[in-house]
C-alpha cells in the first residue's frame, strides 16, 4: 500500500480492494466497484488515487448526485487529510464552489460535470472520474457518463473512469465499460432486524411515521431515521411530534431545500447523552452518514417526476420504492451496529416492489439534453454510450420545443440563440425566458423568477410565484444571498446591466409566458378549476389567492395526471397573452361534428392551444369540408354512428373475408382499418352530406368498392356471390361475417340437390345452416350429400310430428324442392 493509505487512512472494508483499482485502472483505464453502503467507497478511492503514477498532476473528479452528498464527500476527505475544504480537497456545485490552485480532488454535482465535459471536451488537467452511486440512475449522470466514455475513446485514451455503486447490476455496466473489471467490495454491517407494521389504508402517512417514532422512542436507544417522500409529509410530522419528547432528544428535517446549516446539522455527531430524529426524503438513502443511527422507519414511499411528452409536463409523483432502495435504507440502520428497520407495509408486499427505481432517462424531460446534444455534435443518442437510449418519443416532444423556443434550426443544428440559452445552465424554457427578458430589459426579474423556480424554498412556498418575488427581492441568509450572486451572474453573461430589482415593473405572469406559454390556464368548472393550453385540467384549493384568477400561467404541477394540482403559477390577463406572446392566440373557423344531432357545425373560433375564448356560429357548412368534419366525427366516436345498409354491411363482409383467406389486393374492413382510411373511401362519396342522416348508402357502396383495385372489382362476385339461388329459384343470403361462408335457409328448399353448394368456383363450401319451416336450426352441415344419406332419417322422424303439413321425404336427393306446406289431403 502507498504511504499515505497507510499512515493517514482508516482500515474501511473497501480497503481490501484499493489496490485491485488502482491495477484495473493502470491496465484497462476503467473500473467498476461495487461496494454497499458504509465501505468506504466515496472517501477512500478518490484519495488512493492520488497516489498513483498515471495520475501525474491532473485531478481526480469525484461525481455526486446531491449537494449534501457533495460538501459530506469533501469534507470527510479533508478532515482525513487534516485540511479545510479547498485546500486538496474542493467541491463544484451550483450556488457554492470552493476550489484552490491546490486542488486536485473536485467533488462536482452530476449536473455540473456535464458542463465540464461540454466546455472542455478534452477535459484538459483531468486525470480521472469517478461516478459515485451510480445506481441512483439519474439523467445527468447516465449523461456524464455517456460524454466521459466518448471523450476517452476520442480524444483522451489516458482518462480513467470508475463507476462506483450499492446496488447496480454490475455486469451490464461493465458490458457499456468494454467489459471493464468488475471489483467487488463485501463491505461492513451489522445485523438488522426488520420488522413490519401495515400502514392502514385511511391513515396518513405522516400520521403513520409519527406514530412509529414515538412507540421506537420509547422502546429503543440510538437515534432514528425515517424516510418520508417529500418536504410536506416532513414538515407535517415534525407537527405531530412537537413535545412528544424531552429535551435530550432532538426532531431535524433533512430535504433538499434547507440550507447547508440546517442539513450539517441532520447529519453532524450528537452530543454525549442526546439523541436525534431525522425526518429524510431519499437524500439519505445514499453517499451520506447519518452518525448514532441505529432506527430505521420507512414509509415505502418517494417522490419522482413523471414526465409526459404529450403535454411536456413534468409531475411530481409519490410512489413505492423499490427493493433496491427499501434494503438501501433498511442498511441505514446497521452501520456502526445492530439495528432496527420498521417497515410500515405488510411483508408480502415487498416481494411485489420493483427491483429499481427507473432511471429518470426513461421518464425525464429530455430537452435540456437535446440541446447538450445539439451541442455535442450528435444527432442519434445511439451513437453515445447510454446504459438506456433516450425514448424517442420524449426525444422528438424535446426537439420540437427546443425549435419553438428557437434554440434548434430545421435541421435540428444548435442556432446561436440555443448556444446562449446552453451557456445559463437552465432548463430551456427558462433559459429563453430569461435570454427574452433581457431583450426587453426585464433580464434582472426573469433571472432572479428563474433561480427560484430551480431552487424550491427561495421566497417562501406561496403558490402564487408573484409574492415568491417580492419576497426573494427582500430575502437575507447565505442562500438567498448565494442565489441572488448566481442571478446576477446570469444577467451579466447576457452582456447586461445589473440593475435595482426594483426597477422591473414587469410581472411574473408576464416573463412566465415566455416559458411556459403551453399552460396558460382558464378557468372552467369554477373556484380553481382550470383548464391549459395544453389540454389537461389543473386543480388549485379554494382558499388559495390564485383560485379566483381567471387565467393563470402554471410552472409547476403535481400529483396524478387525473388530478394535477398546482404548485406554482402567476396570474395573467389576456392582454399580457397578447402583448407577450401574440402567437398563441389564434382565430380560425372550424368544422365540427355534434353528435348529439348528427349534423356538421362550423363556427369562428378565438382560442389559446385548447381554451376557447371565444366562439361564433357560422353558416351551415357542405361539400368536401362537410365530409370532412363528419370523417372526424367517426374518427372521434367511431363506426358505430355511422349506419350501414345491408348491402353495405355484406360488402364490408365480403371484403373482409377475401382480406382474411387471401390478402391482397383485397382491403381490410375491419373497423379500425376503416376508420384509418377515411379520407380514401368516405370523404370523397359524401360531398352531398351534411349530417350523418344525409350520408348515401350507394355512397358507402360506392366508396368501399374503390379501396379495390378496378381490374379486381370483376372477380368479386365470381368469388364470392351476394347470394345462393336455391333449387326452388328463390335467392338467399351468404354470409361472409365469420371464418367460413354460411348459408341459413330450410331444409325443403334444398330438396333434390345432389351436390353441396360452394363458391369461388367449387372451391370452398358453404356450411349450410339448416332450418325448419320455422327458421329454428335443425343442423349445420359442410357435406349436404352425406347428411341426405345419413343423420337426415333421424331429422326427419323429429320433424314428421312437428311440422306434419310439410313435406319430409325419404330420399330428399330425389325429392322435389319446395317452401310451400303439401295441400291438404295429401
Amino acid at each position: 500500500m502507498t504511504q499515505i493509505i497507510e499512515q493517514i487512512l482508516p482500515t474501511l472494508p473497501v480497503t481490501d480492494v484499493l489496490a485491485e483499482i488502482g491495477v484495473a485502472l493502470a491496465s484497462h483505464g476503467q473500473a467498476v466497484l461495487s461496494a454497499p453502503p458504509g465501505a468506504g467507497k466515496t472517501t477512500l478511492v478518490p484519495l488512493y488515487l492520488l497516489d498513483q503514477s498515471w495520475r501525474g498532476d491532473g485531478k481526480i473528479i469525484l461525481l455526486e448526485l446531491r449537494r449534501l452528498a457533495a460538501r459530506a464527500a469533501a469534507s470527510r476527505m479533508a478532515a482525513l487529510l487534516g485540511e479545510t475544504v479547498g485546500e486538496t480537497v474542493g467541491y463544484r456545485m451550483r450556488l457554492d464552489t470552493r476550489i484552490s490552485p491546490k486542488t486536485r480532488i473536485e467533488v462536482v454535482t452530476e449536473g455540473v460535470f456535464a458542463r465540464m465535459v461540454l466546455d472542455d471536451p478534452e477535459l484538459g488537467g483531468v486525470s480521472a472520474v469517478i461516478f459515485d452511486e451510480f445506481h441512483e440512475r439519474s439523467l445527468d449522470g447516465d449523461f456524464g457518463l455517456a460524454l466521459a466514455l466518448d471523450v476517452q475513446a476520442g480524444l483522451r485514451d489516458d482518462l480513467k473512469i470508475v463507476v462506483m455503486s450499492a446496488t447496480l447490476d454490475v455486469e451490464r455496466i461493465s458490458n457499456l465499460l468494454g467489459e471493464a473489471p468488475v471489483i467487488k467490495s463485501l463491505g461492513r454491517s451489522f445485523p438488522i432486524d426488520i420488522r413490519y407494521d401495515d400502514r392502514p389504508s385511511r391513515e396518513r402517512i405522516e400520521d403513520s411515521v409519527a406514530r412509529a417514532i414515538i412507540e421506537v422512542h420509547g422502546n429503543e436507544k440510538g437515534s432514528i431515521l425515517a424516510f418520508l417522500p417529500g418536504q410536506g409529509e416532513i414538515t407535517r410530522t415534525v407537527e405531530r411530534l412537537d413535545g412528544r419528547f424531552g429535551p435530550d432528544t432532538h426532531v431535524i428535517p433533512l430535504y433538499g431545500n434547507l440550507s447547508q446549516k440546517e442539513q450539517d446539522a441532520a447529519i453532524k455527531p450528537t452530543e454525549p447523552g442526546k439523541r436525534k430524529i431525522v425526518l429524510a426524503t431519499s437524500i439519505a438513502e445514499t453517499s451520506i452518514t447519518i452518525d448514532g443511527v441505529s432506527v430505521v422507519i420507512d414509509s415505502g414511499l418517494q417522490r419522482l417526476p413523471v414526465f409526459e411528452p404529450s403535454t411536456g409536463m413534468t409531475r411530481l409523483e409519490t410512489v413505492k420504492v423499490s427493493r433496491a432502495s427499501a434494503d438501501q435504507r433498511a442498511g441505514r440502520a446497521g452501520r456502526t451496529e445492530p439495528g432496527i428497520a420498521i417497515r410500515l407495509w405488510h411483508t408480502g408486499q415487498t416481494a411485489a416492489l420493483a427491483a429499481f427505481t427507473p432511471p429518470q432517462i426513461l421518464a425525464s424531460d429530455l430537452s435540456a439534453l437535446a440541446l447538450d446534444l445539439a451541442h455535442w455534435g450528435v444527432t442519434d443518442p445511439a451513437s453515445l454510450a447510454f446504459l438506456d437510449q433516450p425514448p424517442q418519443s420524449a426525444l422528438i416532444e424535446a426537439r420540437a420545443l427546443l425549435t419553438s423556443l428557437g434554440a434548434l434550426d430545421a435541421s435540428m443544428t444548435i442556432t446561436p440563440r440555443g448556444k446562449k440559452m446552453r451557456e445559463l445552465a437552465m432548463p430551456p424554457r427558462l433559459s429563453a425566458m430569461v435570454i427574452a427578458a433581457q431583450e426587453a430589459g426585464h433580464g434582472n426579474d426573469a433571472a432572479m423568477l428563474a433561480v427560484i423556480l430551480t431552487e424550491q424554498g427561495l421566497g417562501g412556498s406561496d403558490i402564487d410565484l408573484e409574492e415568491r418575488l417580492r419576497r426573494f427581492k427582500y430575502e437575507k441568509g447565505e442562500r438567498a444571498t448565494a442565489a441572488k450572486s448566481l442571478a446576477k451572474r446570469i444577467v451579466l453573461s447576457l452582456g447586461g446591466r445589473v440593475r435595482d430589482a426594483s426597477a422591473d415593473t414587469v410581472t411574473a405572469g408576464e416573463l412566465l409566458l415566455r416559458a411556459y406559454p403551453d399552460r396558460i390556464a382558464f378557468q372552467r368548472g369554477g373556484r380553481g378549476r382550470y383548464v391549459m393550453a395544453n389540454g389537461r385540467g389543473a386543480e388549485l384549493a379554494e382558499t388559495e389567492r390564485l383560485a379566483t384568477e381567471k387565467m393563470l400561467v402554471v410552472a409547476d404541477v403535481t400529483g396524478r395526471a387525473a388530478q394535477p394540482r398546482i404548485l406554482a403559477a402567476a396570474s395573467i390577463g389576456r392582454e399580457d397573452v397578447e402583448e407577450h406572446v401574440p402567437d398563441a392566440v389564434r382565430t380560425e373557423d372550424q368544422l365540427f361534428f355534434e353528435k348529439a344531432s348528427g349534423q356538421v357545425r362550423a363556427r369562428r373560433v378565438t382560442r389559446i392551444g385548447a381554451i376557447v375564448l371565444e366562439e361564433t356560429p357560422l353558416g351551415k357548412p357542405s361539400g368536401e369540408k362537410a365530409a370532412l368534419a363528419l370523417a372526424n366525427g367517426i374518427r372521434e366516436h367511431g363506426l358505430v354512428i355511422l349506419t350501414f345498409s345491408k348491402e353495405a354491411q355484406q360488402l364490408r363482409q365480403r371484403l373482409g373475408f377475401l382480406h382474411r383467406t387471401i390478402g391482397d389486393p383485397w382491403p381490410d374492413t375491419c373497423n379500425e382499418a376503416l376508420v384509418g382510411r377515411l379520407d380514401e373511401w368516405f370523404v370523397p362519396y359524401q360531398h352531398d352530406a351534411r349530417s350523418i342522416q344525409e350520408i348515401r348508402s350507394g355512397g358507402i357502396m360506392d366508396g368501399l368498392l374503390s379501396l379495390v383495385p378496378h381490374s379486381a372489382q370483376r372477380e368479386l362476385t365470381k368469388l364470392l356471390p351476394t347470394h345462393f339461388e336455391a333449387p326452388t329459384g328463390q335467392k338467399h343470403p351468404i354470409s361472409y361475417d365469420g371464418d367460413e361462408p354460411t348459408l341459413t335457409i330450410r331444409v325443403q328448399e334444398l330438396f333434390g340437390l345432389k351436390q353441396h353448394p360452394s363458391v369461388a368456383g367449387g372451391k370452398l363450401p358453404l356450411l349450410l345452416e339448416l332450418t325448419s319451416p320455422a327458421h329454428r336450426p335443425i343442423q349445420t352441415t359442410r357435406d349436404l350429400p352425406g347428411f341426405w344419406a345419413g343423420s337426415w332419417k333421424d331429422v326427419r322422424a323429429d320433424m314428421r310430428g312437428r311440422y306434419p303439413r310439410h313435406p319430409w321425404p325419404e330420399d330428399p336427393a330425389s325429392a322435389l324442392p319446395t317452401n310451400r306446406v303439401k295441400p291438404r289431403g295429401t
